[in-house]
């Protein structure tokens, strides 16, 4: 199975005093956005299902990719949110799914947790060593069998700036 962990594009400022889960892409990070998922799906990029988390920013990214044609089925996990934990989304929400291995999830999230989420699977800890920037994407592989934590590949790692 694939899992494409996707950064949601430039939000709100925090100091404009919104609440945190009711920031919403600015024009920009919704343009830039747009092209980075126009350029994804040049490059014949397709996902079985795409995961947000509930928080409007991540939502609105993630409503981004279906309209581009990413992908046709859109679901929220509260796992996605801030402060989610990656075991808890692999035992409650994608272990009893029993997906095939062929399967391609995109899961739309926050920082910092998607980068430790990636650490979590690619090495069974936090490193703080990837960077995930706004509209940026890890690739990761799990194993056909037993926990993924610390066995999966890492196939993909790319900055919007090279998809624009």
């Amino acid at each position: 199975m694939e899992l494409y962990l996707f950064r949601h594009g430039i939000a709100q400022d925090k100091d404009l005093g919104i609440k945190d889960e009711e920031r919403s892409l600015t024009k920009e990070g919704r343009q830039k956005t747009e092209k980075v998922a126009q350029k994804l799906l040049k490059l014949n990029l397709n996902f079985d299902l795409i995961v947000t988390s509930p928080l409007v920013r991540a939502r609105q990214t993630a409503e981004i990719l279906i309209e581009t044609g990413l992908s046709s089925h859109l679901e929220e996990s509260s796992h996605l949110a801030l402060g989610g934990e990656i075991s808890s989304w692999l035992v409650d929400w994608l272990e009893p799914r029993n997906y095939s291995q062929n399967t391609r999830l995109a899961l739309v999230g926050h920082e910092p947790g998607l980068t430790n989420w990636a650490e979590i699977l690619l090495w069974g800890e936090v490193k703080a060593s990837l960077v995930l920037k706004k509209a940026g994407m890890i690739g990761i592989k799990l194993p056909e069998s037993g926990s993924p934590l610390g066995r999966s590949q890492m196939f993909w790692l790319t900055p919007p700036k090279y998809l624009l």
